[in-house]
């Protein structure tokens, strides 16, 4: 019966997602229905002192990300800095292979740092542009956003300042470096198998007669963002143009180089950590470096990208900057309440006597802590629609446990890192998520449309997980 309880109260929390209510609400009451369905009298103590002190501290540890990142990503957008980036890359790629070009684009954006969220409103005037141009199928455009800005960037990569990448920091005491090499792994195989799959799809709509707007050849945008960038010009060659491009990718690449330059720098800043009491402080204790230096390494590269996004064209993003920046901080409070919320509903249903059996089950089936770790954080970020929120409760569930295992079977934290940060993003983008919904709403699409070609990115993705992790078993790279 306890079992029974976990499982409603999850399926219940996925169905009114998928639904599109808000989890800010749902997913307390979801957490407290499991706890009043085993023990009616544990609701108010569960609530105020599990769901509360989980959430309200995730939301104290990473907030500054997502606020940074929703921030740094308007800018991006306001200044010209992606429409500069999409000319530059089609310039070098040329406007007939407009997937790799969008692909390409999602990547740097992301990998930089800009929020998932945002890439969608700012990417998809250039793929409009780009795909009716070349007569490929407006289906096709969430598949190739999600493939670059939803797969190998938001997680796998080393160094990707994404959120998914940021948290197992603080539980694994790494940085986003981890395992470089099987990060690059599983970043290729993901790039790879989705740009073969988008083209072999891209040809067979072409070989069937399909273009932009479906068999008929005629139709209109619905979109949000239906407005694109007119880029049918000759690319300027004047110096200045070129300057202008070139200086475009100085807030993206500062924002990586100052990402490593405070991983490194911070310990040494710190050597000893920081106490309080030394101060007269004693009620705020003392930080442990080790799990915040990824957090405040992200946080201070992200605002060196701001200042310099602000100073690439100040006067192009001051004529808009009051309501662009409200509606980043806006989408980012929305973030972090919806993350921390699901990690809320993670603490509470990980503390009923139900999830042990899951809990056991699971670590029965399957003993190498890896695959433990990619099939329990894969499976819950599936069923929550959050790779972040799915990660934080296998983390805040098993987190400990995990630390124990690895150390058992001898396997460095930095490969957990990189195997749970990519587990998190597989099935994570089921229909019921969020950034999936946000970009089907912006191309104007229905997931019976163009959901297929982001689930085949969902599945290259998961594979990616357990590929990295045949690699590690087989070769002991890191």
């Amino acid at each position: 019966m306890d079992l029974v309880i976990i499982i409603l109260a999850l399926g219940l929390l996925m169905l009114i997602a998928y639904r599109g209510f808000s989890v800010i609400l749902f997913a307390p009451l979801c957490a407290l229905l499991a706890v009043i369905l085993t023990e009616p009298s544990y609701a108010l103590p569960f609530f105020s002192n599990i769901f509360m002190e989980k959430m309200v501290g995730f939301i104290k540890n990473y907030f500054p990300v997502f606020l940074l990142g929703a921030v740094f990503g308007k800018l991006v957008e306001m200044s010209g800095i992606a429409e500069s980036i999409a000319k530059t890359i089609i310039n070098l790629v040329g406007r007939k292979r407009a997937i790799l070009a969008i692909v390409l684009m999602c990547a740097i954006l992301t990998y930089s740092g800009v929020s998932l969220f945002v890439v969608a409103f700012a990417v998809y005037p250039f793929a409009a542009n780009l795909f009716r141009e070349a007569n490929i199928p407006k289906r096709l455009i969430p598949g190739t956003i999600a493939l670059g800005a939803l797969s190998f960037t938001m997680d796998a990569m080393p160094g990707t300042p994404q959120i998914q990448n940021v948290i197992p920091t603080s539980f694994f005491k790494t940085d986003i470096y981890a395992a470089p090499i099987l990060g690059i792994i599983g970043s290729l195989f993901v790039l790879c198998l989705g740009l073969l799959y988008l083209e072999r799809r891209r040809k067979k709509a072409q070989s069937a007669g399909e273009g932009y707007f479906g068999f008929n050849g005629a139709g209109e945008e619905t979109a949000v963002a239906a407005e694109t960038v007119n880029m049918s010009a000759a690319p300027s060659t004047n110096s200045a143009s070129i300057g202008r491009q070139v200086l475009a990718f100085v807030p993206l690449v500062l924002v990586g180089v100052a990402n490593k330059f405070f991983t490194i720098s911070i310990p040494k800043w710190y050597p000893e950590g920081f106490d309080f009491s030394k101060l007269g402080l004693e009620a705020f204790g003392k930080v442990d470096l080790a799990t915040v230096t990824g957090i405040w390494s992200v946080e201070l590269a992200l605002v060196l990208g701001i200042l310099t996004a602000l100073a690439y064209d100040w006067k192009r993003v001051t004529s808009g900057f009051q309501q662009g920046i409200n509606a980043s901080i806006g989408g980012a409070l929305l973030a972090a309440m919806n993350t921390g919320s699901e990690y809320g509903f993670g603490g509470v249903i990980a503390s009923l006597p139900g999830f042990a059996t899951v809990r056991d089950s699971i670590s029965h089936t399957f003993t190498n802590p890896l695959i433990n770790g990619a099939v329990t954080t894969n499976v819950l970020a599936g069923i929550t629609g959050s790779a972040s929120g799915g990660m934080g409760i296998a983390l805040s569930a098993m987190g400990d446990k995990y630390i124990q295992a690895i150390t058992q079977y001898n396997i460095p934290p930095e490969v957990m890192h990189r195997v749970v940060a990519m587990a998190s993003g597989g099935m994570d983008s089921l229909p019921h998520n969020g950034a999936v919904i946000t970009l089907l709403a912006v191309t104007g699409l229905t997931h019976k449309q163009a959901y297929g070609d982001i689930f085949a990115v969902t599945i290259f993705k998961t594979l990616a997980c357990f590929f990295v992790i045949l690699v590690y078993s087989l070769t002991g790279l890191v």
